[in-house]
């Protein structure tokens, strides 16, 4: 492969190739994604490597991409695909004069790559603990052993303030499941091991905190998502088996804040007349 420390240079990054790695460097920058400048830098080993591509981009740019392996990468594993294409941590834009430097540099990668097929253990770094979030109903933190929920009274449900606030040890723990807080009931829920029954709603489970606008932004909540699910994978806890259950229904003054809550998110154009519309009657409905 080309030497030790060769640069490619792009938008919002550039990567460092080395012997057995490449190394991700993010800008800091009021143009640079949140979630780049809170992941600083990731160190890639190319064993955790599947593919990398060269594509045109938009507005006279190139894009290289690494696709990571199955079950490499802790931070994919919990964005499961909800990623906006902007803020694919493994995604190069570069200049369109770039492109010659560019294929060079991804044909001399590729034939040091590590395999496509999935592997059992992550192998780039999570985000480091310890990590903390402001939710829309409480406040997250994580020190690498223990999760732990504080409810706000503003914003927690009556089930939530009936249960207190939580604390939950990794070891309790089989998985996390978050969804984005850019899509309407985002949420971070803690997967705990076989026999607990999970709510259908994240708001009316304890294990779960829910996002909201500007709470539990994907640059905070991501990473800390990624932290709890590489401490988990490191105890060798197994899949989590989520068992259905009926929904229960709600509190009315849950479903008022609710449905306050969708307002704004309509409002700041973040869902759509007939989204707001749908999920207004959802909501009713559940009375």
């Amino acid at each position: 492969m080309s030497r030790m420390g060769d640069v490619l240079a792009g938008f919002h990054a550039a990567w460092e190739f080395e012997s057995d790695s490449v190394l991700i460097r993010y800008e800091r920058g009021i143009r640079t994604p949140k979630l780049f400048q809170a992941l600083g830098e990731r160190r890639v080993p190319l064993e955790a490597i599947a593919g990398v591509t060269l594509a045109p981009g938009r507005r006279g740019t190139v894009v290289v991409r690494a696709e990571l392996r199955e079950g490499a990468d802790p931070l994919l594993d919990a964005a499961a695909g909800q990623l906006k294409e902007t803020c694919d941590p493994y995604r190069l834009v570069l200049p369109a004069e770039r492109e010659t430097l560019a294929e060079y540099y991804v044909d001399e990668l590729r034939p040091l790559l590590g395999g496509a097929g999935p592997v059992e253990r992550h192998l780039v770094a999570a985000p480091e603990a310890p990590r903390q979030f402001k939710a829309y109903d409480a406040k997250a933190s994580f020190d690498g052993r223990t999760v732990r929920f504080r409810w706000f009274w503003t914003g927690a449900s009556s089930a939530k303030w009936k249960a207190g606030d939580q604390v939950f040890a990794v070891d309790e723990l089989s998985g996390v499941e978050w969804r984005s807080p850019e899509v309407f009931e985002g949420h971070l829920r803690l997967l705990r091991r076989a026999g607990a029954g999970t709510p259908a709603q994240a708001d009316q489970d304890p294990a779960s905190v829910v996002f909201g606008l500007g709470y539990g932004p994907v640059h905070e909540s991501l990473p800390f998502a990624a932290a709890v699910l590489a401490a988990v994978r490191e105890r060798g806890a197994a899949p989590a088996v989520v068992p259905a259950v009926a929904a229960p229904r709600r509190d009315p003054a849950d479903i008022a804040e609710r449905i306050r809550h969708l307002g704004e998110l309509h409002q700041a154009g973040l869902v759509t007349d007939e989204e707001f519309s749908v999920k207004k009657a959802e909501l009713l409905a559940e009375l």
